[in-house]
């Protein structure tokens, strides 16, 4: 495993806690758990940014997505749900998870056919509850629902690779990567320990063009890459310090080497919530972008 240093540049800040960093259309897009708003994020010459706000939501928005025709997806955290942003800029409910989420629902990844995996806590994380395993949400594109059979303990940040037949989903109180085969209905099929990430706590992550995954360390100020059958002693994982904590990550910009890092004091909305206090910074990396989201 190597530590390696990066130079930091401050994209935007006033954020109270940045989830869900999306690349699309040239620009940044993220939630705001706390500030009820997802924004894009305009990139100038000089790595700085200005901050567009897309849409407001009374709730706490989280994971993005499109739709293959355009149309926004995000995930509703306290009420289970994946809304959906219309043409003309309503917002319906696309799909109720209630019934298959066993805590918050989190983060979200979208396949081209505009399949949706959602994972979700599994137990009240915020009230301090047990830790339980639960499962992923499998959201069809007409808003259907069903849940994979697989048990995972926090299932949270995922990346489908570029043939579209893989799933990679970190579980943030496991210590691993689980990997899916993605059958031609949409369905999970054939998992496996995809990496170990043992005494790290993997969030939100990112696919580059070696099929290594960039993710954020919930557990520290650092953003990891790593590659499938590896592990963080292994001397190709890279590890690199972050201006703050640190809990989602994108690769963007014109040639896909950019990576973003969403970063704030803490993830507790009694710490967060109001205070501002989050940002976006960016750093300069080898492997563009791959897959999605």
């Amino acid at each position: 495993m190597s530590d390696s240093q990066a130079d930091w540049t401050l994209v935007i800040d006033g954020i109270d806690f940045g989830e869900g960093p999306r690349w699309r259309d040239g620009r940044l897009w993220f939630s705001d758990f706390y500030q009820q708003t997802i924004s894009s994020v305009e990139i100038h010459p000089d790595g700085s940014g200005t901050r567009h706000v897309e849409l407001e939501y009374d709730g706490r928005p989280s994971g993005l997505g499109w739709l293959p025709d355009g149309r926004l997806l995000f995930v509703s955290m306290l009420d289970r749900k994946v809304m959906r942003r219309e043409a003309d800029g309503t917002i319906v409910e696309h799909a109720d998870l209630s019934h298959v989420a066993g805590g918050h629902t989190n983060d979200m990844v979208v396949a081209d056919d505009g399949t949706a995996y959602v994972g979700n806590f599994g137990f009240d994380f915020e009230a301090g509850d047990s830790v339980e395993t639960t499962t992923l949400a499998i959201v069809r594109p007409d808003g259907s629902v069903t849940a994979d059979t697989r048990e995972l303990l926090f299932p949270n940040g995922a990346v489908i690779t570029d043939s579209g037949n893989t799933l990679i989903v970190g579980e943030t109180f496991g210590g691993q990567y689980t990997a899916f085969t993605i059958a031609d209905d949409g369905s999970l099929t054939e998992p496996r320990v995809w990496a170990e990430v043992e005494g790290t706590a993997p969030d939100g992550c990112t696919l580059d063009a070696d099929h290594h995954i960039w993710f954020s360390d919930a557990a520290g100020r650092q953003v990891v890459r790593i590659g499938g059958s590896m592990t963080m002693s292994d001397p190709g994982t890279v590890r690199l310090g972050t201006p703050n904590n640190t809990y989602a990550c994108m690769l963007g910009g014109d040639d896909g080497t950019t990576l973003f890092v969403l970063t704030c004091d803490d993830a507790d909305p009694s710490v967060a919530a109001g205070t501002a206090t989050g940002a976006i910074y960016s750093t300069r990396v080898d492997r563009p972008r791959a897959g999605r989201p």
